[in-house]
């Protein structure tokens, strides 16, 4: 899951980066409501975990800026505001939850997948394309029914494509939001990625699904 952390604690952005990695989520990193708010515009996001009492943009003006339905990340406030009237005005805002510092580690990451469950209302659960289906709370993707055996990077690069039908994405727009933007990992291995995943659907007579276009990149028409 692709997880964006805003929090303006150095040493707490970079331990809770840390951690939020080793429990298995792509964490971007942002320290002011202003940085956070261009990774938003620029990247999908499942999750985003956020203080309120940050520079130059506090989170209350980042909650009130996310689109009110369609590809909207679920929000976790994590902040040390732990008056009854700051978790209220979070949440009508739009957080999801909302969790007081100082706190367990443990809690986050379970609320976090505890977000994650909740179905999205203004989105299909399941993505389809013929005989193709690809589902996020499953993280399974079939055809007809059959397994298609994805490893997880390629099943983020799937549900990319089949999100945005039609639209070319480069490597690098592909290595920055299924591994995220600060990936040391090669925008070559993209490469890698997509010959096994075309491979796995061309086995399953989808030949041809993933398309490419000289200096475009990669799409599914």
């Amino acid at each position: 899951m692709k997880l964006l952390l805003v929090e303006d604690s150095e040493r707490l952005r970079q331990t809770l980066r840390h951690g939020l990695q080793g429990a298995g989520f792509t964490v971007d990193a942002a320290q002011d409501g202003v940085e956070a708010k261009g990774f938003l515009s620029s990247y999908d996001y499942e999750l985003v975990v956020l203080d309120l009492m940050l520079p130059r943009l506090d989170g209350i003006a980042v909650l009130r800026s996310l689109p009110s339905g369609g590809r909207r990340p679920r929000v976790l406030v994590l902040s040390a505001r732990d008056q009854v009237a700051d978790r209220i005005e979070a949440l009508n805002a739009g957080a999801d939850d909302y969790l007081v510092k100082p706190f367990a580690f443990d809690e986050l990451v379970a609320r976090l997948h505890a977000l994650s469950r909740r179905p999205q209302q203004a989105q299909p659960v399941v993505l389809t394309h013929g005989a193709l289906s690809w589902d996020p709370l499953s993280q399974s993707a079939t055809v007809d029914g059959h397994p298609l055996g994805l490893t997880p990077r390629e099943f983020a690069v799937l549900g990319l494509l089949l999100r945005h039908r039609g639209r070319a994405f480069t490597r690098l727009e592909i290595l920055e939001r299924t591994a995220g933007s600060d990936t040391e990992v090669s925008d070559r291995s993209v490469e890698v990625l997509v010959f096994g995943l075309r491979r796995k659907l061309d086995a399953t007579g989808l030949q041809g699904m993933i398309e490419t276009r000289r200096g475009a990149g990669y799409l599914i028409p």
